[in-house]
């Protein structure tokens, strides 16, 4: 290769891979953010489908999505605004506009830029000029007639040629980043083994793409971004599904418990079910019930047995499990249900991110029914989470709700594999015969947890069921013990503050501001606020994971700043609840409710309105 003529050296760089739902679009960008974690850049990514499983070809409904931030410093978000647009139609143009940086460069396959195509996604002849991107750098390369030209020798047929357009697209941006394509290649070795001619196919239509980047060099520069500085160890490229599903793998094994899941396939959760169904070699037994109801029953009666049971599941389904989750509150049975949350109300935004189901993990169940609620803040967090969410389960003898959300799910990130010897203990409390007479829920003094007895063990026979029970699993309708015994399983739960962590804040412990959030807007908030304290303003940033029980030093964090906004993807839900727990404090709120997550801008403008254009000093 020679030396080539114009070369970008940037810190951190946005590319969005965007066309119709059947272009390859989402194997694309996770292609290109494997290459790039491969290569030690740091990483965040945000896979964005279409909320119908088949919009019509070329609408912006159609248009599916995904984004890659790459750095070589820490990379917290997918980023605001691209750098690079891969453009396959001009719905995709429509659909990314707004979010183009000044100066983007747009790749698009000219080939689909017929009248037709143009107009079908809402334009009347020129895209470029009707959404004002006329000063972009904007590269028209006929992508369907070159590949075409590329595999004119091979004997494929014409719908298997243009399958391979996302080949030559990635290709291209591979050599925008002067990228290796071994690893692509290998992946298309692996994936089309038994197929030789398709893998043949698309490994030359991709170095077709890298040479006509060679081609267009005097149009376009490219771009050279250094490897991220990371902690020594072995990473892996992964995204929240996959995290959470080891996480709580990893606890079973901690636990020296055997893994059952029962669920019910549900988007976006249902790459957890995907991922523990598949460790079979790992003793995980998993089940694929008819309903949301039979999953979290199956799970129920597993833990009954005395495995590590988890159901998995997003909005809707939690409202379908609640009755048997009130269930596992009564019996007092370890379980976790993982909630990917998504847009709703009903069926709402199948595939889009929302924080719309705290108030549901919180409160959604009839009577006085708690439960832990914890929350993961990036994908690779949810890996931490779901080991926290069985430990707590198991420890307690408690169900715990996991939140994580679509954005989390399936955006990706580097994450560094920990070693076994490395994770928590955990401490499973089995009943063990004694001389004495076996109470069912005799409790342990510091955690009120009672002991978990499993069945056909002699001597520990009782009763678990609905009905209230005495503590020695008889039922019992005398209104004092209904009092003592909803009384002793709320503060079970409140006990397990003992064990939370304190609330860490990001920046000093004093100030005008202090940005509140929860989950996964973690990365965008402390982005934001990293970028407004270099700035001069007198602001911190402080993430919630844990929701019931609050940290214990939640108040003391708090009074410590003039004023305090809550951002949530909700209308404000965790603000709310807030001034349920906390009753003194003022809470601002910012809230987004449309599918997508927080951008950076958006949270720093808002918190620069609040403070009035305040800096330190």
């Amino acid at each position: 290769m020679g030396k080539r003529s114009k070369v970008i050296e940037k810190d951190a760089v946005v590319i969005r891979f965007s066309g119709d739902s059947g272009d390859g679009m989402q194997l694309t960008g996770t292609l290109f953010s494997n290459t790039s974690a491969l290569f030690g850049h740091d990483i965040s990514t945000f896979p964005d489908y279409p909320a119908e499983i088949r919009a019509p070809q070329g609408t912006v409904g159609g248009v599916s999505g995904f984004q890659v931030h790459i750095g070589h410093k820490l990379i917290n978000t997918p980023g605001d605004f691209t750098d690079i647009l891969v453009a396959m139609n001009p719905a995709a143009i429509r659909a990314n506009a707004r979010w183009l940086r000044k100066g983007s460069t747009i790749i698009y396959d000219s080939d689909n830029f017929t009248e037709k195509s143009i107009q079908r996604a809402g334009y009347k002849a020129d895209p470029f000029a009707e959404d004002k991107l006329d000063s972009m750098n904007l590269i028209a390369a006929p992508i369907s007639t070159l590949v075409k030209e590329a595999l004119k020798d091979m004997e494929i047929d014409p719908k298997t040629v243009l399958r391979t357009k996302n080949m030559f697209a990635l290709g291209m941006v591979y050599w925008l980043f002067d990228s290796k394509l071994k690893y692509t290649e290998d992946f298309i070795e692996e994936k089309f083994g038994k197929k030789p001619l398709v893998a043949e196919a698309n490994s030359k239509v991709l170095r077709a793409g890298y040479y006509y980047g060679e081609t267009i060099e005097a149009l376009t520069p490219s771009y050279r971004v250094d490897p991220a500085p990371i902690r020594k160890g072995t990473y892996r490229n992964i995204n929240g599904n996959q995290a959470t599903a080891w996480g709580v793998l990893a606890a079973a094994e901690k636990a020296g418990l055997k893994l059952f899941i029962g669920s019910y396939p549900i988007t976006p959760a249902t790459g957890v079910l995907e991922e523990l169904a598949l460790r079979k070699d790992m003793g995980v037994k998993s089940l694929q019930a008819e309903d949301e109801i039979a999953g979290i029953c199956t799970s129920i009666g597993a833990s009954f047995a005395g495995r590590m049971a988890v159901t998995s599941t997003s909005g809707p389904g939690l409202a379908l499990k609640s009755e048997a989750l009130n269930l596992a509150v009564m019996t007092e049975l370890p379980l976790v249900v993982i909630d990917v949350q998504r847009g709703g109300p009903s069926t709402g935004l199948p595939t889009k991110t929302e924080q719309s189901d705290l108030w549901q993990a919180l409160y959604g169940r009839n009577g006085e029914s708690p439960v832990p609620v914890i929350a993961a803040g990036t994908p690779s967090d949810c890996f931490w989470f779901g080991f926290e969410a069985a430990k707590i389960a198991v420890e307690h003898m408690t169900p715990v709700i996991l939140l994580t959300d679509s954005y989390l799910a399936n955006g990706s990130e580097p994450w560094r594999i920990p070693s076994t010897k490395d994770l928590p203990p955990i401490t499973v409390p089995y009943a063990v015969k004694t001389d004495k007479e076996f109470l069912a829920y005799e409790r342990d003094p510091v955690t009120l947890a009672r002991k978990w007895a499993i069945p056909g063990t002699p001597g520990l026979e009782h009763r678990v069921g609905g009905l209230e029970k005495t503590v020695k699993g008889s039922v019992s309708y005398t209104p004092e013990n209904h009092e003592y015994m909803v009384k002793i399983r709320d503060e079970k739960v409140e006990r397990i503050v003992k064990e939370v962590p304190d609330l860490k804040v990001l920046g000093k412990k004093t100030g005008d501001l202090l940005v509140i959030g929860w989950g996964s807007s973690y990365g965008h908030i402390t982005t934001a606020v990293t970028e407004l304290q270099q700035e001069g303003y007198a602001v911190s940033a402080a993430v919630f994971n844990y929701i019931r029980p609050l940290p214990k030093n939640t108040a003391k964090v708090f009074a410590g700043f003039d004023k305090l906004v809550v951002c949530e993807l909700n209308t404000g839900q965790f603000a709310n609840y807030l001034r349920m727990k906390h009753q003194k404090y003022t809470y601002n709120q910012y809230n987004k409710i449309q599918g997508l997550p927080f951008t950076v801008k958006e949270i720093k403008d808002y918190c620069v309105k609040l403070l009035k254009g305040k800096k330190n000093g």
